[in-house]
């Protein structure tokens, strides 16, 4: 009886750990901060959508093994997040960077500030993209984690405004 309590305790354990990483990347865990950037500038709100998650599932599970910020190329618009190893990379902490980048758009003239990224901001605020789904894995050898968001319809249209 002793061996099998021990085992219970273990798994008990394991799931009190494992627990707080699945609370903290659940999909309105993506879905909420999209909608507030959204409600920021006006954009209505975006919603999860199973199909769009499946894509990015599978995409994230491709580039498990180098974790590499590459584009899947596919029929979503997409955002990406490599997180280094060390940390417990969440989804607050994968939008929360992409809308760090408003500080860079002028929505005036359309553009970034001269040597400054925006697109992962714009993406968020596309006011088109009404579904989201998005995937977290942790890399291989424990070299971070890579986060990816995709949208429908996708966004960035060139010289077409966000919002």
């Amino acid at each position: 009886m002793a061996p099998r309590l021990a085992c219970l305790l273990a798994l008990a354990m394991a799931a009190i750990v494992v627990a707080p990483c699945t609370a903290q990347n659940s999909p309105q865990d993506y879905v909420d901060p999209h909608n507030a950037a959204r409600a920021d500038v006006g954009v209505g709100p975006v919603s999860w959508d199973d199909t769009v998650a499946a894509y990015a599932q599978s995409y994230a599970a491709q580039r498990q093994g180098d974790c590499q910020l590459i584009h899947s190329g596919g029929p979503y618009g997409e955002n990406l997040f490599w997180g280094s190893a060390g940390a417990d990379w969440s989804a607050s902490d994968a939008v929360g960077s992409w809308v760090s980048e408003k500080q860079y758009y002028d929505h005036d003239t359309n553009s970034c500030a001269e040597g400054q990224v925006c697109g992962h901001y714009t993406q968020v605020v596309w006011r088109d993209s009404t579904a989201i789904g998005c995937a977290r894995v942790v890399c291989d050898n424990n070299a971070g984690v890579f986060i990816i968001c995709s949208y429908n319809p996708p966004g960035n249209v060139v010289g077409e405004s966000p919002y």
